[in-house]
């Protein structure tokens, strides 16, 4: 299966640009190591034949750019993991990630991680292009990922996200009682000194922040909904230990739990704008069955 994705320009009478380069730039927004790639494999068209950038445009021209180059993708080894695949289409993929699977190979996850799974996925529909995760998350928290089926799609979420029009919605299970039902943390985080994994509330950090209400409180526990605002790293396990309220199996900002072996968060809802038909998108996935022996119901 070939992906196609095509961006397209019909340049009216109002037209603002004078050159192809002046569209790509700025109406697409492609960055100049994208352009670069675009030049080299010639997939940029004028009236359907390959040009050069500075070319100037004329009423009735169209610009078009292809994004379906092969790319060299075998830095990643290709690995048959279970996807519980929710949506796709030819810009992206969304996954629902289950605890205890990493999103990038390492050391330790040379060839189970995610993005093993997705490579062995992407040989297996003929796309040969590389791994791009555009949302993160920990290997012990579950929920919801995207993988880009190319640089430009790439691009245009990571930019949603550095400008906070993408929504980002988590829910965690804390301990204790909160005695506020709603609420905003806003704490600066940054990398706990001699730590190159733990972070801390430091005012020297970077801005952070996180809204949160409480949708249910149980046995000296509480199932929280959290909004990310920002996205710094652990965030939300930060902002939880900040205020009090650990998240419950939080090993490295909490204790060990005996109801959950893992962090109970869980990546539960995002929202965005689709980079090709530019239309607004929503994804939503139910509570892990660990989350539920929990709390009891679905939220």
């Amino acid at each position: 299966m070939v992906i196609y994705v095509i961006l397209k320009y019909n340049v009216e009478k109002n037209n603002k640009y004078k050159t192809i380069r002046e569209v790509l730039k700025n109406e697409f927004k492609i960055s100049s190591r994208l352009l670069t790639k675009l030049r080299s494999n010639k997939k940029v068209l004028l009236n359907g034949f390959s040009t050069y950038f500075d070319k100037e445009i004329n009423f009735n021209d169209i610009v078009e750019v292809y994004l379906n180059y092969d790319e060299d993708n075998s830095n990643i080894v290709p690995n048959k993991i279970p996807l519980d695949i929710i949506y796709e289409d030819e810009s992206f993929i969304v996954i629902n990630k289950p605890a205890g699977i990493a999103i990038h190979p390492s050391c330790l996850h040379y060839d189970t991680s995610l993005s093993n799974g997705v490579k062995y996925y992407f040989d297996k529909i003929g796309l040969k292009k590389k791994i791009r995760p555009v949302n993160r998350l920990d290997k012990d928290t579950s929920g919801l990922v995207i993988f880009a089926k190319n640089e430009y799609i790439q691009e245009c979420l990571v930019r949603q996200m550095n400008s906070a029009l993408f929504y980002k919605e988590y829910i965690a299970i804390v301990n204790g009682t909160l005695e506020q039902k709603s609420g905003i943390i806003d704490a600066p985080i940054a990398r706990k000194e001699n730590s190159i994994i733990e972070r801390c509330v430091s005012n020297d950090g970077e801005n952070a922040v996180t809204l949160y209400e409480v949708l249910k409180s149980f046995d000296n526990l509480s199932l929280l909904k959290c909004i990310l605002k920002t996205g710094r790293t652990h965030q939300i396990r930060v902002h939880c230990k900040f205020i009090g309220h650990p998240i419950i199996g939080d090993t490295l900002y909490g204790t060990k739990s005996d109801i959950i072996s893992r962090q109970a968060l869980h990546a539960y809802k995002i929202k965005f704008i689709h980079p090709i038909n530019k239309s607004a998108v929503e994804f939503c996935v139910p509570l892990p069955d660990d989350f539920m022996k929990i709390v009891g119901t679905e939220i």
